[in-house]
């Protein structure tokens, strides 16, 4: 049976699930299967993903068609309307192995898109390992109950569900023993786990679990995560085991309490600056990223200045920077805009911003040694998630080694091997 091609938009909890399509399609025994699994993060997302089917379309005629994800489960009708789709499944039906089986026989539903407010639990997907040999991430929760006023995906991802603690602990498990050297945490929401879950469980002490049960795995990291939800158990994780990898990347969007207040978030900017400023008592050698928006509703150029301010207040190194476009359905679409070359204007000297920050940070680094996970051609990532290249070490995915830092080009560093391999 020929392999199924799965074209990925949007996050890595989308390429997470992706992979669980994939086998159910294979299983199902679904010849000539594409899918499109979207995202509807942005308008652009929505307009590049109907561009996606139509160039698949072309490539293959005779393909079956399927398209998924977010997009698909809040405009359902849009991409029904498509001539190129034969399918269009919604984001909770998308995960079960019993949307393919029905779709392998004759007379098969065309349009599969349930309430996903409805749905109340997460399934763990135990699948073999999902990313490089290196680098394996594991879903533990979906969803969100926030309503932030940018936000479209609570209504493509449905409310917050918990995967029980004592599953993943048995996958991470799996994962490591079947040769993973790190494992990712991944979510839409991922600091609100264990809310729906009963008993005190939290993801500070979710990490806490994994850390102890299964002493063989080298490394965890975590996905993106919401400061406002942090517990002082994940704190005492990171403070307390290296084994946590130090690299936090935060849901901060903006620097402007007025901006904060009306994009409905949680945290002034106050607390974040507070916040980074306790992580690093609790592991000082942490490196901090960022979500910012540029030209959010209302932006005045007084604002962005606070937030272009927060890169250094927060001591942020990795930046992930957003125009700000209007997304139909959330409030922020009928707020005032700032005008679009503004927007783009300001999302350019952010991402100057967090360039320099980068370089500075990775300059900083040439001289000392670190440990380094393989990934290919000689690549790979310090406990910090910064990119080295490795001189005279190609066909190495998935060992551990010590690093001697020699130089930077601003992007990623260089450096020779220091010792041993680890792993």
């Amino acid at each position: 049976m020929s392999e199924p091609l799965v074209i990925t938009l949007g996050c890595r909890l989308n390429a997470y699930e992706s992979e669980v399509m994939r086998r159910h399609v294979l299983a199902a025994g679904i010849e000539d299967a594409v899918i499109v699994n979207t995202c509807a993060v942005t308008a652009e997302a929505v307009r590049q993903a109907r561009q996606t089917v139509r160039r698949l379309r072309r490539e293959q005629p005779n393909a079956r068609l399927i398209v998924t994800g977010c997009a698909a489960q809040t405009e359902p009708e849009q991409f029904a309307a498509l001539p190129e789709v034969d399918h269009v499944i919604g984001n909770a039906d998308k995960m079960r192995a019993e949307t393919y089986k029905a779709l392998s026989l004759s007379g098969s539903q065309r349009v599969v898109v349930d309430d996903i407010m409805s749905v109340k639990e997460t399934a763990l997907h135990l699948i073999d390992g999902f990313g490089s040999g290196a680098r394996t991430y594991v879903q533990v929760q979906n969803g969100c109950d926030h309503r932030c006023t940018f936000c479209i995906i609570p209504f493509g991802r449905g409310p917050s569900r918990s995967v029980p603690a004592g599953e993943v602990v048995g996958q991470v498990r799996k994962l490591v023993e079947a040769g993973a050297s790190e494992v990712v945490l991944t979510g839409v929401d991922i600091t609100s786990y264990g809310s729906d879950l009963p008993g005190e469980i939290s993801l500070g002490r979710l990490v806490k679990q994994i850390l102890r049960h299964v002493p063989e795995l080298k490394r965890l990291r975590l996905s993106s995560i919401d400061q406002a939800e942090m517990d002082v158990h994940l704190i005492e994780a990171l403070g307390g085991e290296p084994r946590l990898m130090p690299h936090l990347h935060l849901s901060l969007q903006a620097g402007d309490d007025m901006l904060l207040k009306r994009m409905k978030r949680r945290h002034s900017r106050a607390d974040a600056v507070r916040f980074c400023n306790e992580v690093r008592r609790a592991r000082p050698d942490v490196v901090l990223g960022a979500d910012l928006i540029a030209g959010f509703p209302t932006e005045t150029d007084a604002m962005f200045a606070r937030t272009l301010d927060v890169v250094e207040d927060c001591g942020l190194t990795f930046l992930h920077v957003f125009p700000f476009s209007p997304r139909k359905g959330t409030a922020a679409a009928r707020m005032p805009q700032v005008a679009s070359p503004v927007v783009k204007e300001r999302a350019a000297r952010l991402r100057s911003r967090g360039d320099a920050a980068l370089s500075a940070y990775l300059d900083s680094r040439v001289g000392s040694t670190c440990s380094v996970l393989m990934e290919r051609f000689g690549l790979g990532r310090t406990e910090q998630f910064a990119e080295i290249k490795i001189a005279g070490l190609e066909a190495s995915e998935g060992m551990l080694v010590e690093a001697r830092v020699t130089g930077s080009n601003g992007r990623r560093l260089s450096g020779r091997l220091a010792g041993e391999v680890v792993a």
